[in-house]
C-alpha cells in the first residue's frame, strides 16, 4: 500500500509541483512568459493522450513490470529536467515524464486493485489512495513552494529521484503480479485513435486557456479529438484485442464513478490554481506562504478519507457517501465566493478549505475503490487508465472553463471607467467569484448524477455491478 501509494504521489506532486517554481526557471533559463506554459503543457499532453495505453500495457506487462518500466522512466525524465540548461530541454524532460507517467499511473492503481479483495482492507487502502489523489495537487503546490524557496528549483524535479528509488526497491519486495494477466495483443488502431484523441482534446483546452474558446485552433482541435474518439468507441466494439474493453464503462456504477472523479477534477484542479493566484497576487504570499496555505485541505481530506471512507464503504458502499461528498464540496465553493481584498485567511479562505477538503475524502476514496471494483483481473489496467483519464480530462477542461469565466468577468468589469488599483483588485476576485459559483454548479451536477448512477451496498461483496441502463 505505502509503496502504490508513494508512485502515485510522485505523479500526482508533478501535475503542480513545479508551477510555483516557473518563475525561477524562467529566470535561470531566459525563456519567455509566453513559453513558461509549455512547461505544464508538455506534461499534461504527453500524460493525458497515452494513459489508455498505459493502462493496456500494465495489463499484458504485469503490474510490477510496468511499475518498473514507469518509475525507472519518470526518474531518468526527471534527473534530465532537473539538469536542463535550456527551455527545450526541460520541455522534452516534461513531455517524458508524462510518456511514463502515463504507464505508472495505471498501473499503481491496477495493483492495488488486485491485491486487496477482503471488503474492510479494500476500503481502508482506497481511503488511502483516495487521500493522496484528492490531495496530491495541494501537497505539490506545498512541496514545490518549499523547494524553491529552501533549496532550488531543480529540486522539484530532483526529487522525484527519492521518491522513485523508495518505491523500486518497495516494488521489488512487495508488489506481486510479475506476469500479464492477458496474453492478447495490442490494438495498434485503438492506440493511434484514443493517443491522437486525447492529444488534441488536451490541448484544445490547455490552448483555450492561454488564447480563447473562439480560436480556430482551440475548437479545431476539439472537434477533431472528440470525432477520433467518437471512432475510437465504435472501433473498440469491434476489436477482438480492445484497448479499451467497453465492458469495462458499460455498468452503471463504473460509469458514475468515472462521471463523478470527472466533475470533481473540472473543479478542484481549477480551484487550486485561482486560489494560488488569489494568495499570491492579491494578498501578497510568498511561494512558501501560499503552499502551507493549504495545508489544511490536505489535512481535511486525510480525516475525512480515513475515518468516514474507511469505516463506511465497506457497509454502505458508494451512494450514500458520494453524493454527500459533492454536496459539502459544492458547499466549500459558495463559500469561496466570499473572498474580499482583505487579508483575512481565517475568515474566508480557511473555512472554505477545511469543508472542501471534507467534501473531497468522501468523494474520492469511493470513487476510485467503486470505480475498479469487480473489473476482472485482466482489465483492471483498462479500469486504471480510465479513472486517471476521466481526472485528466477533468482538469484540463476545468481549468480551461473556470479560467476562461474568471478572465472573462474581471474584464468585463473593468471596461467601466475610473478604474484605479482598488477597483482592479475588486473586478479579479469578482471574477473568482463567478468561477468558484461556476465550480459549485459542477459539484450540484455531480451529486445529481453520483445520487442515480451509484448503488448502495458493497460492490464487491455483491458481485457484478449493474449494467447501465
Amino acid at each position: 500500500m505505502s509503496v502504490l501509494a508513494l508512485a502515485q504521489l510522485m505523479v500526482l506532486l508533478d501535475a503542480t509541483v513545479i508551477n510555483i517554481a516557473l518563475p525561477r526557471a524562467q529566470m535561470d533559463l531566459h525563456f519567455s512568459s509566453g513559453n513558461r506554459q509549455w512547461i505544464v503543457t508538455a506534461y499534461a499532453l504527453s500524460f493525458g493522450s497515452l494513459l489508455l495505453l498505459g493502462g493496456r500495457l500494465s495489463d499484458l506487462w504485469g503490474r510490477r513490470t510496468a511499475l518498473y518500466v514507469g518509475l525507472a522512466g519518470f526518474a531518468l525524465a526527471s534527473a534530465l529536467g532537473g539538469a536542463a540548461h535550456s527551455f527545450t530541454m526541460l520541455v522534452t524532460a516534461r513531455a517524458i515524464q508524462g510518456v511514463f507517467g502515463a504507464l505508472l499511473a495505471p498501473a499503481a492503481l491496477a495493483a492495488l486493485t488486485v491485491t486487496f479483495h477482503e471488503p474492510k482492507e479494500r476500503a481502508k487502502a482506497f481511503a488511502i489512495y483516495g487521500a493522496i489523489g484528492g490531495s496530491g495537487a495541494a501537497i505539490g503546490l506545498l512541496l514545490g513552494g518549499a523547494l524553491t524557496q529552501w533549496a532550488s528549483w531543480r529540486w522539484c524535479l530532483y526529487i522525484n529521484l527519492v521518491f522513485a528509488a523508495v518505491a523500486l526497491v518497495g516494488v521489488a519486495l512487495f508488489v506481486e503480479g510479475g506476469r500479464g494477466e492477458d496474453r492478447s495483443r495490442l490494438d495498434a488502431l485503438g492506440t493511434v485513435l484514443a493517443s491522437a484523441g486525447l492529444f488534441f482534446v488536451v490541448y484544445a483546452f490547455g490552448h483555450a486557456v492561454t488564447s480563447s474558446w473562439t480560436d480556430p485552433l482551440t475548437w479545431g482541435s476539439l472537434l477533431l479529438g472528440t470525432v477520433l474518439l467518437v471512432v475510437f468507441v465504435y472501433w473498440q466494439a469491434r476489436s477482438k484485442h480492445p484497448l479499451l474493453p467497453l465492458r469495462v464503462v458499460t455498468n452503471r456504477t463504473r460509469a458514475g464513478s468515472f462521471l463523478a472523479l470527472l466533475l470533481t477534477s473540472m473543479s478542484v484542479y481549477a480551484v487550486f490554481l485561482l486560489l494560488s493566484y488569489y494568495l499570491e497576487e492579491t494578498l501578497g504570499y510568498s511561494p512558501l506562504r501560499a503552499g502551507f496555505a493549504f495545508l489544511p485541505i490536505v489535512i481535511a481530506i486525510t480525516l475525512s478519507a480515513s475515518f468516514a471512507s474507511a469505516r463506511l464503504l465497506a457497509v454502505t458502499g458508494p451512494r450514500p457517501l458520494v453524493p454527500t461528498g459533492m454536496v459539502l464540496s459544492m458547499m466549500g465553493m459558495v463559500l469561496f465566493t466570499r473572498l474580499t481584498p482583505l487579508p483575512d485567511y481565517a475568515g474566508h479562505v480557511l473555512p472554505g478549505l477545511v469543508v472542501l477538503g471534507l467534501g473531497l475524502g468522501l468523494v474520492f476514496a469511493p470513487a476510485f475503490a467503486s470505480a475498479t471494483a469487480a473489473v476482472e483481473p485482466r482489465d483492471a489496467g483498462a479500469a486504471s487508465a480510465m479513472v486517471n483519464t476521466a481526472q485528466q480530462i477533468g482538469g484540463s477542461l476545468g481549468t480551461a472553463i473556470l479560467n476562461t469565466i474568471a478572465v472573462t468577468v474581471t474584464t468585463r468589469a473593468l471596461e467601466h471607467p475610473g478604474t484605479n488599483h482598488v477597483t482592479v483588485t475588486s473586478a479579479t476576485i469578482h471574477g473568482f467569484s463567478v468561477a468558484f459559483w461556476w465550480a459549485a454548479g459542477f459539484f450540484g451536477v455531480g451529486a445529481l448524477v453520483s445520487f442515480l448512477l451509484l448503488e448502495s451496498g458493497n460492490p464487491v461483496a455483491s458481485g457484478e455491478l449493474a449494467p447501465a441502463t
